[in-house]
Formats: C-alpha cells, sequence, structure tokens
C-alpha cells in the first residue's frame, strides 16, 4: 500500500474563480490552466509522493559554472575533489532519482551471480525462503520465517526503482503531450498514473490469487476453515509479501515526511498505520486469506480513484460520469465486501474452526486475536467512511450546485506558482558566495538558493509564497 495536492476550499468564493492574468517573455498575459468540474478531490487517496514529484530545484546551468571556476581558483586537494565528486553524484542523483534504486539492485543481481544457489545468503533477498517438500503433482506449499524481512525489504529497493524510472522516463512526457504546463499538475498526473497502473496490475492479480483459495470470491467462511494457515502457495505467498513490499515503501516517504502534510494528514498516517499492523499480523498469526480479501477491495477501488482523478486532470469530458461509477466501486469494494468480512468476526470466527489459543501449535486463533482483528478492521472502516463523507459531499455539490469544492485543498495557488514565479524572476550570481538574489519590479532582494548545492523544499516553499505575494503586489 499509496500525491501531493488536497481538497479545495469549502466555500467557492467569487474571487477564487478569477484566474490571475500574468505577463509572460511575450507580454501577453497567460492565464491560470482551468481545471474540470470536479475540482481537487483527494478522498481516500492513500499514496505517498514520489521522489520524481518533489519539490527540489537543481542548481542553475550557469551557477554551476561559475562555482567550478571559483573552485578553480582554489588550491588543489584531494578532500575538495572529493566534495566536487560528491556535488556532482548528488546533482545527478536527484535529477535522475531511479538509479540509486537501480545501482543497488545490480549490486544484489551481482552478488548472487557469482554463486546463483540457495546456498547463497543473496538468494533468500531474491527468492521465496521456505520452499517444503511436496508430492509428485501438487504444487510446493511455502512456509513463514524470518528471510521473509529479507525479500521484503529487496522489493521495497525494486518498487522505489520502477516506480521512479516509470515516472521520470514515461509519465512526465505523457504529461507535457496531454497538455498540462504546470509542474504541480504534472506532479499529480505521474503519481496518479502510476497508481493506476500499479493497482491496475495488483488488482486483477489478487482476483487470480484468490480463485485458487477457499475464500474465493470472498467467502469468509472460508477464512477460518482449516485454521492455522501456516503454509501457502508460491504465488499466494509472493502476492502477499510483494503487496507488504508496496506499503512499506509507501510508509518510508511518509516517514521521512518528503512531502507537505495535507490537511487529513492525521488520516493518512493513521490509515498506513492500520494498512501495516493489518498486513503484518495477518500474515505472522495465519489469517492471511482475511488479508487477502481487504487487500482486493482497497487494490480496485484505489484503481477507480486513480484513474477518476486522473481524468480531472486532464479535463476529459466524461470525468463526472466516472466518478460516479468510482463512487458505487468505493461503496460496493470498501463498505459493502469490508462490512461482511467485519461482520464474520462476530459469527464465523468464533464457530468456524477450533477458537483456542495455543502458542506451541501456533493457534491464534481466539479471544485475543479476535478482539485485535476487530479493532484493526473497525478503525479501517471508520476512515473509509471519513473518506466517503468527503466523497458525497463533492458528488452533491457537483450534481446540484455545479461546484465541486472542498475544505482540504491547500495547493489550488501553487499551481500558479510553479507556472508563473519563474516569469518573473531573474536570478543573478554574486562574485563570492553565489547567492542567487531574486528582483521583482525593484522590489527587496529574496534568496532562492545556493549554486553548490540543492535548495531545501522548505526553503523553497517560504521562497515561493514571498515571490507570489511580489507578483501580486505587481498586478494590483
Amino acid at each position: 500500500m499509496t500525491a501531493t495536492e488536497a481538497f479545495p476550499p469549502l466555500f467557492n468564493h467569487p474571487e477564487s474563480s478569477v484566474s490571475y492574468g500574468i505577463r509572460s517573455h511575450s507580454g501577453k498575459p497567460r492565464y491560470k490552466r482551468r481545471s474540470s468540474g470536479l475540482g481537487e478531490f483527494r478522498a481516500g487517496d492513500t499514496s505517498a509522493p514520489a521522489l520524481a514529484t518533489l519539490d527540489v530545484r537543481l542548481p542553475s546551468p550557469g551557477a554551476i559554472k561559475a562555482q567550478h571556476e571559483i573552485d578553480l581558483k582554489k588550491p588543489f586537494s584531494k578532500r575538495r575533489k572529493a566534495k566536487s565528486l560528491f556535488q556532482l553524484w548528488r546533482r545527478y542523483a536527484l535529477k535522475h532519482t531511479w538509479v540509486t534504486p537501480l545501482i543497488i539492485v545490480g549490486i544484489f543481481l551481482s552478488l548472487y551471480a557469482i554463486n546463483p544457489t540457495e546456498s547463497n545468503p543473496i538468494s533468500r533477498f531474491l527468492f521465496l525462503s521456505y520452499k517444503l517438500p511436496a508430492n509428485p503433482g501438487e504444487s510446493p506449499q511455502y512456509g513463514k520465517g524470518c528471510r521473509d524481512y529479507a525479500f521484503v525489504s529487496f522489493y521495497v529497493i525494486v518498487l522505489s526503482f520502477t516506480r521512479e524510472f516509470i515516472m521520470q522516463n514515461f509519465l512526465r512526457p505523457l504529461a507535457r503531450r496531454c497538455g498540462l504546463k504546470s509542474r504541480a499538475k504534472q506532479s499529480r498526473f505521474m503519481e496518479q498514473m502510476y497508481t493506476a497502473i500499479y493497482f491496475g496490475i495488483v488488482g486483477p492479480w489478487g482476483l487470480y490469487v484468490m480463485s485458487g483459495t477457499p475464500v474465493w470470491y470472498f467467502n469468509t467462511r472460508g477464512m477460518y476453515e482449516g485454521f492455522p494457515h501456516k503454509t501457502h502457495e508460491a504465488n499466494f505467498k509472493f502476492y502477499y509479501l510483494f503487496q507488504a513490499a508496496y506499503w512499506a515503501q509507501q510508509a518510508i516517504v511518509l516517514v521521512l515526511g518528503m512531502e507537505k502534510p495535507r490537511k487529513d494528514f492525521k488520516e493518512l498516517v493513521g490509515h498506513h498505520i492500520v494498512s501495516l499492523a493489518l498486513i503484518g499480523l495477518s500474515y505472522r498469526f495465519h489469517f492471511a486469506y482475511m488479508g487477502l480479501g481487504v487487500f482486493i477491495t482497497h487494490d480496485i477501488s484505489d484503481f477507480f480513484l486513480a484513474t477518476s482523478k486522473t481524468l480531472n486532470y486532464l479535463d476529459h469530458p466524461l470525468v463526472g460520469p466516472y466518478f460516479g461509477l468510482f463512487i458505487l466501486t468505493w461503496i460496493y469494494l470498501r463498505h459493502y465486501l469490508n462490512l461482511r468480512i467485519l461482520w464474520s468476526e462476530f459469527n464465523e470466527f468464533k464457530t468456524v474452526g477450533p477458537y483456542v489459543i495455543n502458542w506451541e501449535n501456533e493457534q491464534f486463533k481466539g479471544p485475543l486475536s479476535h478482539y485485535i482483528s476487530t479493532a484493526l478492521l473497525t478503525s479501517l472502516q471508520s476512515l473509509n467512511l471519513f473518506w466517503l463523507y468527503y466523497i458525497f459531499r463533492i458528488a452533491y455539490r457537483f450534481v446540484f450546485e455545479n461546484v465541486a469544492e472542498d475544505d482540504r485543498s491547500d495547493n489550488e495557488e501553487k499551481e500558479i506558482e510553479d507556472d508563473q514565479v519563474p516569469d518573473l524572476l531573474t536570478a543573478r550570481d554574486e562574485s563570492k558566495g553565489l547567492n542567487h538574489q531574486v528582483t521583482t519590479n525593484g522590489l527587496t532582494p529574496i534568496r532562492v538558493g545556493l549554486s553548490s548545492g540543492v535548495e531545501r523544499p522548505t526553503n523553497s516553499l517560504l521562497n515561493r509564497k514571498e515571490a507570489k505575494e511580489a507578483m501580486r503586489t505587481t498586478i494590483h
């Protein structure tokens, strides 16, 4: 398990609908690109941002050249050379964010290629562990153990590479080809497209895995029959651990705080905590069949959410009907089917199969696990209901008021900043520190970065806000 935008303001003030006219280099006013009638909606979006969409600006080529000329005048030293090489690598790695995880993956593959057998410790990172003997004609079963953590950690890196590579090399050019000029909209388009691609694959994959289990089609009785489910087939185990790697990668980005917190940040953090707890506990204590059902319902609904948002960014005429389809799938998957799973906690959980705690036999289906699983599923359902409320509010205003505004967006003006601030700012280098300063129509200079490194996102945000205020002062 999933972005930088939030909901628009609660009330639609007349002045908020006016596009700010900004003078471009040609002297003609340039207006903010209008969005579709749905505006921004963020309900249920649990994806974290990619490194490729973070607001990190690299120094300009002129600043790099000027810094290089200054470095040449300094006495030569190995330390300075090492520092210069590190700065070059840092700039390259930030520009091509998929390179670092690719190198790590390449190192693992190279180490395994030296001795491509199960005796190689690297094999536990690349392949499933704990394969059990099987009778002829039967699919082999796999147990569980600590080596599974190594498998998950490696595929966290793999997913980091695929996400960054696809976004930078395919989705950003696609966003530009679709006419999205704002960097903010390009970033959101890229994130939602990748989310749609990922869940468009793992959603049907999850249904295929479920078809070979006793829980097809969300048969809650099969979740408890034959408990404990200590072993699984290779396809099931790979799917479950791969999904765990996806949500672990999302959680790492969230913990590092690499995006500006949105207004439902507490709910987003709560969702990740509940999701990771459900994944880890269900796998360790043999409730993976229950976890499979929760995975599928959320994955498929996330696909419809991501595609609906993508159509919204493209101002597609079908965004309204498709948003209605998304609401139906959300209610059916995240509420009807998940409430069936939650309801089974109060009847089939106790009546189907043994209901006793036995740590020696790994029999964990008892009162303690009942309370824990019920609490986690209830928490997840509460968060989904919280987001459903916002979804219904957006739909109501879109249908009856022809307005789809909400109170959780603080990024509506960011598009103006990303598109228009560069047209108003003119950087100049100083002879010593090469500190970039910007003068806007005679106003006080504003520091916008250092040529010797990469500007921190927090400073970037403050500078953009200052430049935006200067821009508005100039206009009015």
